[in-house]
Formats: C-alpha cells, structure tokens, sequence
C-alpha cells in the first residue's frame, strides 16, 4: 500500500503543490478538525465494512494525486486501494490526523518600530499558535508546542539566536516543548510567577520586561484562564495573548476549577481584559489559538484591538454580565486535559508518540 507521511503532504501543501486530500471520516469525527482544503465524504462505515463501492460515485479529476485521510491510517489504506482500482493516483496519509496533529505552516509580519519579524508558527491541525519573534540577531519563543528542531531551524535560516523561551501559562491542550527548547538553544526559560511548576525558571512577574536584540517584551499579569494567565507587549506594537483572548472570544476560566472557583476567575478575566481595553487600539493582538484549522496561505491569525473589541462588546458590557454569559457557554472539557497538565507542570514529555495524547481540536476559548 502507498503512504505518504506527514511531512510531505505539508511540503505539498506549503509549496502548492497540486494534490486532492480526501477525508473519508464520519461527519462528526470532520466536525472537530480536519485538514484545510480537503474534500469530504462520509465513507468510513463503507469503507470498513469492505463495501468495494464505497467510493465509485467520487467525482475528482484522475490526473491529480489523491490523499486519504481517516482517523489513524487504517481505513485510509481501504479507501486509497480503492482510488487505485479506479485509476487514480491515490496514497493513504500514514498515521491519519493523530499524526497530521503536529503538521504545521507559518506566517510572517513585521513590527516597524524598531523593525521586528515575527514568526507565526501554526499547529494547522490543532489550532495552536507559538510566535518566534526576531530582533538584530536575537530571538525570543513565546508558547512553543511544535519540536524543537522547527524553532531552531528556522532562526538559523534568519541568522538569530534564541536568547529567550517564554510561555504565557501553564497549557492544557497540548504539551509545552518550551522547557527542552531552552535547554536545547541554551536559552532563558521564562513562565509566569506561581508555584505550578516544578522545574526551574526564571518567573516573570506583572511589568517585567524581558530585551532581545533592539526589541523589548512586557509581561502584564492577566488571570482568568489559569491565575498565572501572562500577557506579553512587544514594543507597544503587539500582544501576544496566549489563552486570555482571542480574535473573537475569551479563554475559558473552568479547567482545574470548581464552580466557585471557575465563576471567581470569570470575574478575574473581565478585569484582566478591562486591562487590555487601556491600550492603544491600534495594538496588533497575537492569540495563541485558533478555533479553525489553519490553511497554507501564509496569512498571519492577528486583529487590532480595537477591531477584537467591536466584536467582544455584546459579552463586555458588565462584569456580571460578562461572568454569566462565560458560565453557561462553557465548551466540553478537553479530552486527556489533566494528563497533559500534570506533564506541562513536570516539564516533562511522555515516552513515544505524543501525538495520541494531544489529539483532536483544542477548546480554550468561550464564544
């Protein structure tokens, strides 16, 4: 049976390289995540049910490369056989969206005072934003979730080296790589001031500010989605958010939490967010989520503050408004949270494949 990996339906989708990826998952298993810019069709009871017509109705042009795609590479393999026997040039995605969960793509903007390159590095499968930002030479990760050799790789190739690797809170979705990026690139390992972690750091408290090259972050103290929630302004030009906000919603506050507890850190993220509101609105907001897959279009996931704000009015009018609208929208608890918790606050990384364990789409943001 043909394969292709990961990486290389990336490359494909990077570069633009024609090719047709198929999903042959159920509807609701799409419904969660899935590859951007791939065709769908509910096959996989079909398919697994060895029915040899599962996919003759399949209208697609035979001269472009056809990839499967099923949960784990299994049905896939069926549904490529298929695609072969009726003349197409057809491959199975090895390892299905458990492996796709660390494909990635990038995005570039620059920040002109002082001139700054931020590098948006996109889990497309996932949602989750990190950011190597670049200055004279110096680089700074902030909320690294992809292996280290792509932070490492891509500041070569712009002659930086990391100096700083910063996280914005202790994450729940997927499994921080920062702590081994540090100690990889020998940089500065910085986290938010609390007692979670038990590796060493350098805790950054509310004001600190953290210089790189001719560039300078300021972390401002923003609880609500966990109490340590940091935010971090590059140059009064940018704010990297983390899971506090988002282009069109804010973090959840319930994870780890009570009832009592959770409704207490809704009240604490509408007076961080309060906070936020007194900067410039012209401050570009750099969230560390998306809530859709990411496409290969090398569009960089930002607003201006204002613009997030427009949006947020009709949640924002009140604090026990606010608090009332998060409480009753809190979205289902993601799946294998505790685990990944307990490893982040470790530092450490489970043996083998992670890719299990963080799979599927992340849910920190309320709508």
């Amino acid at each position: 049976m043909r394969q292709i990996n990961v990486n290389t339906l990336r490359q494909w989708l990077e570069d633009g390289t024609p090719v047709n990826v198929l999903d042959v998952r159920s509807s609701e298993d799409r419904s969660e995540w899935s590859i951007p810019g791939s065709i769908h069709v509910d096959a996989y009871q079909a398919l697994k049910a060895q029915n040899p017509n599962a996919l003759a109705s399949l209208d697609l042009p035979t001269d472009v490369p056809v990839v499967t795609v099923c949960g784990r590479g299994r049905v896939s393999q069926v549904a490529a056989k298929q695609l072969q026997n009726l003349g197409f040039n057809a491959f199975s995605l090895e390892g299905g969206m458990r492996a796709w969960s660390l494909a990635w793509n990038s995005a570039e903007v620059t920040i002109s005072s002082p001139p700054t390159c931020v590098l948006q590095l996109r889990r497309t499968g996932k949602g989750c934003l990190s950011h190597l930002i670049g200055s004279h030479r110096s680089a700074v990760v902030i909320d690294a979730s992809l292996p280290t050799e792509v932070y490492l790789n891509l500041a070569e190739q712009h002659d930086w080296r990391i100096s700083h690797v910063v996280e914005t809170h202790i994450h729940a979705d997927h499994l921080s790589r920062s702590k081994i990026l540090a100690e990889v690139a020998g940089a500065s390992l910085l986290l938010p001031a609390q007692h979670r972690a038990a590796f060493l750091f350098t805790p950054v408290a509310d004001g600190n500010t953290v210089q790189f090259g001719q560039a300078r972050l300021k972390a401002i103290w923003t609880p609500g989605h966990t109490m340590e929630s940091t935010c971090y302004l590059l140059n009064d030009d940018a704010l990297f958010t983390g899971d506090t906000l988002f282009l069109s919603s804010v973090g959840r506050p319930d994870l780890h939490a009570d009832l009592a507890e959770t409704r207490e850190r809704a009240r604490y993220l509408y007076h961080s967010i309060e906070n936020l509101h007194r900067l410039s609105p012209e401050v570009l907001i750099f969230p560390g989520h998306a809530s859709e897959p990411i496409a290969f279009d090398g569009k960089a996931i930002y607003s201006h503050l204002g613009e997030v704000f427009r949006l947020l009015a009709t949640q924002y009018s009140s604090e026990q408004e606010f608090v009332q609208r998060l409480m009753s929208r809190i979205p289902p608890t993601p799946a294998n949270y505790e685990r990944i918790v307990k490893l982040n606050e470790a530092g450490t990384l489970p043996e083998g494949d992670p890719t299990e364990l963080e799979a599927g789409a992340n849910r920190c943001a309320v709508l």
